[in-house]
């Protein structure tokens, strides 16, 4: 059962480091070279549709982390997993404290009533967002190795 539930978690976490990394290395590219209207309008859906999906996202990689880590406690890699879980407990405290504010900001914008410095909050966002994926690119990491 234990290798069951490792093999989920890594693959959960590993599928949310993929989709993370894609918003962050293609999908911004791809709406930065819109149009400035079609850009912000393209930027404001995004937020909404992911906005709805990464908490449960997040929050279900973290649960699996943490029931990884207590049910293979004294299992090789435990620390490991130990180490991952924390460093998801940290991407979710940088969403909520720093990404989200501005996402929730963003999914509301049109070019209509968007703020004047618009481009400096999703520049801000995506500064976030590369720190961020940092985070959860090494949680995945730590998770990967503890299979060994």
């Amino acid at each position: 059962m234990l290798n069951a539930l490792e093999v989920v978690t890594t693959v959960v976490v590993g599928l949310m480091v993929g989709v993370e990394f894609s918003v962050a290395f293609v999908m911004n590219r791809i709406l930065d070279a819109l149009p400035e209207d079609s850009r912000q309008l393209g930027h404001a859906h995004g937020g909404r549709m992911l906005g709805a999906l990464m908490p449960f996202w997040y929050m279900g990689s973290l649960v699996l982390s943490a029931i990884w880590a207590v049910a293979g406690w004294h299992h090789p890699g435990a620390g490991l997993v130990v180490t991952a879980a924390g460093l998801l407990i940290l991407s979710v405290l940088m969403s909520v404290l720093l990404l989200v504010p501005i996402n929730n900001r963003n999914k509301t914008w049109t070019p209509e009533n968007r703020p004047a410095d618009w481009k400096k909050q999703l520049r801000r966002w995506e500064r976030y967002h590369y720190l961020r994926v940092a985070v959860i690119i090494a949680a995945f990491t730590l998770l990967v190795a503890a299979l060994a």
